[in-house]
């Protein structure tokens, strides 16, 4: 097991949460992952990373499947100037590569906005922590664990 796939095992296993965790042959991308799992698209949490470009620090943003990320809401609820986050900044904030970003198990706290959309369902899966591995989760519990603030960020 990957030392990213343990860390969000632990994570989920400290806040308590019973769920379970897939391997897929590739989940990076919502379609994938939605197509490996058998699941709506909008069922899939994807991990939106942007760099903060006055803090220089990572934002997340924790979006259904189907749905795009819209700059200028995005940038209203940072609260400064959002960029493109490199694989680097990526990588040192979260300790994830692009592609397997869990929205929890990150090495550094984050700031994090959760796409209501998700809601919607009862279950919903996020990466965990690899390309080919998934967890399910209550989006409650989802919110609740990755500290994320519910809000409209989606195009």
């Amino acid at each position: 097991m990957s030392k990213s796939l343990k860390r969000v095992r632990a994570a989920l296993d400290a806040a308590g949460i019973d769920t379970t965790v897939l391997e897929t042959p590739l989940a990076r991308t919502a379609a994938d992952a939605a197509a490996a799992i058998g699941c709506e698209i909008d069922q899939i949490a994807k991990s939106i990373i942007f760099r903060g470009e006055t803090s220089g620090t990572a934002l997340l943003f924790v979006t259904a499947g189907g749905n795009k990320v819209d700059a200028d809401k995005a940038t209203a609820l940072a609260g400064e100037p959002l960029g493109k986050a490199d694989a680097a900044l990526i990588r040192a904030q979260t300790g994830f590569a692009i592609g397997g970003v869990s929205p929890v198990g990150h090495l550094s706290p984050i700031r994090a906005f959760f796409d209501p959309k998700l809601a919607e369902f009862e279950v919903i899966w996020a990466a965990a922590g690899t390309p080919h591995h998934v967890f399910s989760a209550k989006p409650a519990d989802l919110i609740a664990i990755s500290g994320s603030q519910p809000a409209d960020f989606t195009a």
